[in-house]
């Protein structure tokens, strides 16, 4: 299925879409600009028809609801205060705002303003709910043309989300081509990448070696990739506040996002104290788990089968030895010996390690360039201190461990502003 100037096409009609596309492009190129107010009102009303119940049953067939906790997000994302909000703190400007470039002790030669990248191409992935709608909007903000590739677990609600804001504003048609291609079309994607300025690729490093192989010299390549996160526990402010938190962080985000706790750390040299936190933690976890219990067979199958896989893969490396399990019924810590990050076993599985904070430099930085949260617990007198030494280490989110996958309006991702990587400032001598 293909989305190309508001009309659904069939796989069929590829090669005629793709040989018209770069033409297609360029008219549209050179018109004048897109207004960020247009797609501000389009987005914002798309998100109140998402609130409103439009597209319940597109949710639902992906064991969804307008409820949950990802698609409040999203919505709240498209809202006009927010966008508004979001143009302001990455840009400084509205699209096509001029500002005078004045140097020091000199006056005003050019006039410097932000335009669009031009053409991206977004390659979506599937571990968060309405990527790739968010990932469109963020295009349509800054005025680009986008060709979208989307996820195979999309379900089709990309494509309805976005007819529903052609209709709401036909002007965007224009600016936005939907390709339901499978990754492994290479030459598909090799093509769509030909036309494009930017690519911006969401997912794991195999998703994003690949992307580096087939793009284009001159594409500039914007990499969300996967991010590991982690909880860090040096004392307590309200130990069972803050352990509860944690918990239901850990079950409700089922450690499927790159802000979720992947493995929790503990300040200190002491097996020992592991082993306790393990016996003491477990009980926080399984209440969790009751709580927030598994949406469906297929989750728990995924669950169970992943518990025994890790079991099984440590028994073969010889590491069995090396860890204590602390199973319940629904959960499962494991207190390890070494001090590695690591991705946990996902839904409620997480290994529990020492890093004391005088050797979590040269152990976090193993993993430069991945980190990303870190849900600090500590006495209030220590925050600050750990605080600056967990940036040190490269983390760009330190919060509370129960807000560890929080979002808030105008934050940055993964440490850098995203409608800033979408433009180009460009300068004009009068």
């Amino acid at each position: 299925m293909i989305l190309a100037k508001g009309k659904l096409y069939g796989e069929e009609e590829r090669e005629v879409l793709l040989a018209r596309l770069e033409d297609e492009i360029n008219e549209t190129r050179v018109r004048a600009p897109l207004r960020s107010e247009t797609v501000i009102a389009a987005l914002d009303a798309l998100g109140r028809h998402i609130e409103n119940g439009q597209f319940d049953a597109q949710l639902a067939a992906l064991g969804l609801s307008r409820r949950t906790d990802a698609v409040r997000t999203a919505t709240a994302m498209l809202r006009r205060e927010n966008l508004e909000y979001r143009l302001h703190m990455e840009l400084g400007m509205h699209l096509g705002s001029e500002y005078p470039l004045t140097p020091p002790n000199g006056s005003a030669r050019r006039i410097c303003r932000a335009v669009p990248l031009g053409t991206v191409l977004h390659i979506a992935a599937g571990n968060a709910d309405g990527l790739p709608v968010l990932s469109l909007a963020e295009g349509l903000l800054t005025g680009n043309i986008n060709l979208l590739k989307l996820p195979q677990a999309d379900g089709g609600l990309s494509v309805e989300a976005v007819r529903c804001m052609l209709e709401i504003e036909p002007e965007l048609a224009d600016y936005i081509y939907i390709f339901d291609t499978p990754s492994s079309d290479v030459v598909t994607l090799q093509r769509l990448a030909a036309l494009c300025d930017g690519i911006i690729t969401w997912g794991g490093d195999a998703a994003i070696e690949a992307v580096r192989r087939f793009a284009p010299v001159g594409a500039k390549l914007i990499e969300w990739g996967h991010r590991l996160s982690f909880a860090y526990i040096s004392g307590y402010e309200d130990e069972q506040l803050e352990l509860r938190a944690l918990a239901e962080h850990i079950i409700q985000t089922k450690q499927l996002l790159c802000s979720s706790c992947q493995t929790i750390f503990l300040d200190t040299e002491d097996m020992e104290q592991v082993y306790a936190f393990c016996e003491k933690f477990l009980p926080y976890l399984e209440e969790a788990s009751r709580r927030f219990p598994q949406e469906g067979i297929e989750e728990t199958a995924e669950q169970t089968l992943r518990r025994y896989l890790d079991e099984m893969v440590q028994a073969i490396q010889g590491r069995a030895a090396d860890t204590r399990v602390y199973r319940g019924e629904f959960c499962r810590l494991e207190a390890c010996l070494d001090d590695n990050l690591v991705l946990s076993g996902l839904f409620g599985n997480c290994p529990v390690k020492r890093l004391p904070a005088a050797r979590m430099l040269p152990v976090l930085r193993r993993e430069k360039g991945r980190l990303q949260t870190a849900g600090l617990i500590c006495a209030p007198e220590r925050r600050l201190a750990l605080a600056q030494r967990l940036m040190c280490c490269g983390l760009v989110r330190i919060t509370r461990a129960g807000d560890m996958s929080e979002s808030l309006c105008g934050e940055a991702h993964d440490g850098e502003y995203p409608l800033r990587r979408y433009v180009r400032i460009v300068e004009v001598e009068p």
